[in-house]
């Protein structure tokens, strides 16, 4: 019988299934047993496929290799990449070997990347040359110019105090000072090897595996760090929701660097059995589409303008998509008519729609294959399993059964902690380890979540995070801007794209390309507005409080843009 009283916001998950007790790298061993010549890994773009037991081999041969550069248990590895198979060597290669895998945005330009490499201390980096307008080795060069006379592996940079070797993803040549990612499985010896069994024996499930950069109020990133426990069991608990089986085909087009290609994606189908499928280094939607029919896929995750982008190409209805069944649609509100078409035109009856936080590993609300249509296009469903949500008003009361409110989550999926910031981690974690997740929610008397606001201005654009106070924070730089304020506005596209309102200081001029011309290069894509009004004020309240949701209503008036219906 429950303690809880059913007519407040207080739910709890099953207790079945049980949580797996044991590490990634057991994950994989398990795996590599159990389905040994079973597809694991299809990276169509690179012409790779591996079996469970190619992938466990090569995964040991990397983490071997990292052992023999002179990385040891809790070192942090930064991988800077698109989607491709060296990415998923990397996070299986740490996580055999407790080396903390820092996952780097590939949109981050120079500002953030030094940024993100000092503040965890990342001794080594594995990164792509280029993707897209990124020159990955270019920005490092930038960064720690004195690679051009280091040996491999010997770097001594004044900007980069920490990082030691730089790995560069598909070198045809040795760069001078760069090692070849192909390179690093060379250097291990018989020792390094029997040393990659012995480590894996002593880890811990509770240990740090992971940290992933989410945006911070301050301007500045924040590490959320993660166990092997706390992820492991999120995409274990997901695939269970998903139906996964073995045998099952995911394509995974959400970056890796994310929760949800990592998690959701690359460790829900070692747990499960089934094959992560890349179709291509970033998200091309004619790319997914010939996947699903040539790889013959089941499973399809993406944010809602992935599947807005794959049903409306051109070539949808030429494509032979009737293989798929299930996936997962989340990252961003989901529009419920976008929903109805994707269950309908993509065959996918099964897909869900999931909920959650970088700090919670993901995923806290997910619906369920048995739930009514109703309730999967119009809800983020129930708790997970052996989680705990509550939703508090201000004062932290818990409010009742469908009264808006902060959103809170505790359980095994709540993350460490935020590296290197006990602050910050007080604040968004309380005594009784409740995540506050800064989201306002209502939860109906049948226990079905839905998010209906933002207690912080987050913006989120196509899935991708964005707290305006960042952009603001490198807008402030520019020598004619006197005041900033950014905001989120709806788009049908993306879900919101931000706008900046810009007050300049006096006898100053500029336009909307010069204020965008500052940003490009410098923050990532995602980041940069796509509207700049110029003013000589804001609306603020008596207190002085400056009323963003006046300049949002102002500027949908002045667009003409409407809200955009979602779950």
């Amino acid at each position: 019988m429950s303690d809880l009283d059913p007519a407040l916001s207080h739910v709890r998950g099953d207790i079945e299934p049980a949580l797996l007790e044991y590490t990634i790298g057991e994950a994989l061993v398990r795996a590599a047993a159990q389905w040994p010549k079973q597809e694991a890994l299809v990276s169509v773009h690179q012409g790779i496929r591996w079996t469970w037991e190619d992938l466990a081999t090569r995964v040991d041969q990397l983490a071997a290799g990292f052992l023999a550069l002179g990385l040891k248990q809790g070192d942090r590895v930064g991988v800077w990449a698109p989607n491709c198979a060296e990415w998923t060597l990397v996070q299986f290669a740490t996580a055999r070997v407790g080396i903390i895998q820092v996952n780097i945005n590939p949109a981050y330009r120079l500002t953030e990347v030094e940024y993100t490499l000092k503040k965890v201390g990342v001794k080594a980096l594995v990164c792509a040359e280029k993707f897209k307008t990124s020159d990955y080795v270019g920005m490092i060069s930038e960064l720690a110019p004195e690679i051009a006379t280091s040996k491999p592996g010997e770097l001594k940079s004044a900007r980069l105090p920490d990082l030691r070797a730089v790995i560069q993803i598909g070198a045809n040549s040795p760069r001078t000072g760069w090692f070849g990612f192909s390179e690093i499985f060379g250097l291990a010896t018989g020792k390094h090897h029997a040393r990659v069994h012995e480590i894996h024996e002593m880890l811990d499930r509770n240990e740090a595996i992971n940290i992933q950069f989410t945006s911070g109020t301050t301007g500045l990133p924040k590490g959320a760090t993660l166990s092997h426990r706390n992820i492991l069991n999120n995409a274990y608990m997901v695939g269970e929701g998903m139906g996964l089986k073995p045998g099952d085909r995911l394509i995974i087009p959400v970056p890796l660097y994310h929760c949800f290609g990592m998690v959701m994606g690359n460790l829900t189908c070692t747990v499960h059995g089934c094959t992560m499928i890349y179709a291509s280094e970033g998200f091309e939607p004619l790319a997914v589409l010939k996947a699903a029919r040539s790889e013959q896929a089941t499973a399809l995750h993406g944010v809602p303008t992935m599947f807005i982008a794959e049903l409306e190409h051109p070539d949808f209805g030429t494509i032979d998509v009737s293989s798929l069944r299930t996936g997962v649609m989340a990252g961003s509100p989901c529009p419920v008519e976008v929903m109805k078409k994707v269950i309908d035109r993509m065959h996918m009856k099964d897909v869900g729609i999931a909920y959650g936080m970088t700090e919670t590993s993901p995923v806290s609300f997910q619906t369920a294959k048995s739930d009514p249509l109703e309730r999967r296009v119009s809800t983020v469903g129930r708790v997970q399993p052996h989680l705990e949500c509550k939703i508090i008003d201000e004062k932290g009361n818990t409010v009742p059964r469908g009264t808006p409110g902060e959103l809170c989550t505790r359980g095994y999926s709540v993350m460490i902690g935020y590296w290197d910031d006990k602050e910050k981690t007080k604040e968004a974690l309380d005594e009784d380890g409740f995540m506050h997740t800064g989201d306002l929610a209502t939860i109906d008397a049948e226990g079905y979540c839905n998010i209906v606001g933002r207690i912080k201005d987050l913006v989120i654009r196509g899935g991708e995070n964005v707290y305006p106070r960042e952009v603001e924070e490198y807008l402030f730089r520019h020598p004619k801007i006197e005041d900033v304020q950014v905001i989120g506005v709806p788009d049908p596209k993306y879900g919101e794209e931000l706008c900046a309102w810009v007050k300049l200081r006096k006898d100053e001029s500029a336009t909307r390309e010069e204020i965008i011309d500052f940003c490009k290069g410098q923050i990532a894509h995602y980041k940069i507005p796509r509207y700049v009004k110029f003013v000589d004020a804001f609306p603020m309240t008596v207190t002085g409080k400056i009323q963003k949701f006046e300049m949002r209503k102002a500027m949908m008036a002045e667009l003409n843009l409407a809200e955009e219906k979602t779950a």
